[in-house]
């Protein structure tokens, strides 16, 4: 069984704190189940946008676990507006967490590997 959104979010937010870096829950979606989107925010200004990761990228055991991939990478915040934008016109109950921290290692699932 899948974790909940609204408390994978939590977990993740508490996590980013607790390795002295920065999260903010930038939308809600839907609590059961919304999509998770990941803003990575460097101090350059610019972004790296995680998104969940396809089923098909996950083992057999681990198809219930949440897992996250790359979708853009250290671009414009335009550019990642540009990309949400258009995903919430295909499904309106998705979550952005934005993070500051150069970090993510041990903090967000990345499928076929972490970052």
């Amino acid at each position: 069984m899948r974790l909940r959104s609204d408390i994978f979010v939590s977990a993740l937010v508490r996590r980013v704190f607790s390795a002295g870096g920065f999260a903010a829950v930038a939308r809600k979606g839907a609590e059961e189940a919304g999509a998770i989107y990941v803003r990575q925010r460097f101090r350059d200004g610019l972004e790296t946008l995680y998104g969940p990761a396809p089923q098909s990228l996950m083992a057999e055991e681990r198809r219930d676990a949440r897992a996250f991939e790359v979708r853009l990478t250290r671009v414009e915040a335009g550019e990642v507006d540009t990309l949400l934008a258009r995903e919430g016109r295909f499904d309106p109950d998705y979550w952005v967490v934005e993070l500051e921290t150069d970090d993510l290692d041990g903090v967000l699932p990345i499928a076929g590997g972490e970052v």
